[in-house]
């Protein structure tokens, strides 16, 4: 899943090479995707100048002449490549658009999970889940104001971190990390957080998040389609020796998804914590 590191940086690659640059066509690949709320996609976008990307949580917007948006939320294998209009298409590719420049910029989705939306700037409410998220890890306001947004959830305290309401574009990896760097077990509920764990997740959601957008700014590149995870601490390195004590990485399937910490570094029972 794209989170908000790897968003960060694909943002800013694309409002370095791609902003300024006009669409000369749009072409529909999977049209299971894509909403076309402001026009038909692929005739309307042509003609029109990309002005520029941001971000906000998990999602990726593109402003588009004549007030109009592409919104983008990738969910789990949902991801931009910017290439020469020459190269073949993988067969994940879901939309192509060709640029002035004679390059495309492509959307990738190998499960078709994501969705596309092309919206007036006026419609981001018709965007699902937009306006649900909580402020973002990299930017997330205040510790009180975390505590207050934190109070009326229950349950484990990695699915309210991925859930996107409390801190936007923290997702399963990133959430390990999180958690991982706070010493904080993944299972925990909510309501038996101490006052100083709470204080070092909030900490460590930006600390961690913009540690790995400056690590992925240096070895992204050009292949900005490709996700980069080689450096995380514990996601997905289930067996490994925890960088901070040595001892195994555990790594379990909870809630239709992995989850990897260290026991000893982050102690806890399934049961009653």
């Amino acid at each position: 899943m794209p989170e908000a590191p790897d968003l960060e940086v694909v943002k800013d690659h694309l409002n370095r090479r791609v902003a300024g640059l006009t669409i000369r066509s749009a072409k529909t690949l999977k049209p299971t995707v894509i909403r076309s709320l402001a026009g038909d996609f692929q005739t309307d976008l042509p003609g029109r100048a990309v002005e520029g990307f941001r971000r906000r949580g998990k999602f990726l917007m593109a402003g588009l002449s004549g007030s109009k948006l592409l919104v983008v939320n990738p969910m789990l294998t949902g991801a931009f490549q910017l290439c020469d209009s020459s190269k073949p298409l993988y067969k994940r590719a879901c939309f192509t658009l060709s640029l002035a420049d004679g390059r495309d910029l492509r959307y990738l989705d190998q499960r078709q999970m994501g969705r596309v939306y092309y919206v007036n700037d006026d419609g981001l409410a018709q965007v699902p889940r937009l306006d649900e998220q909580g402020p973002d890890a990299l930017s997330p306001g205040s510790f009180e104001e975390f505590q207050e947004r934190l109070r009326p959830f229950r349950g484990e305290i990695k699915g309210i971190l991925t859930g996107g309401r409390v801190l936007a574009g923290i997702g399963n990896a990133y959430a390990d990390e999180i958690l991982f760097a706070a010493g904080v077990y993944p299972f925990r509920k909510k309501k038996a957080l101490t006052i100083d764990e709470t204080r070092r997740l909030f900490d460590m959601s930006k600390a961690v998040t913009q540690e790995a957008v400056d690590i992925l700014r240096g070895r992204v590149g050009d292949d900005i389609h490709v996700k980069v995870r080689d450096f995380l601490k514990v996601h997905n390195r289930g067996g490994q020796p925890c960088p901070n004590c040595g001892a195994a990485i555990t790594q379990i399937g909870a809630n239709q998804r992995v989850t990897s910490y260290c026991r000893r570094c982050q102690p806890g029972l399934l049961v009653g914590n």
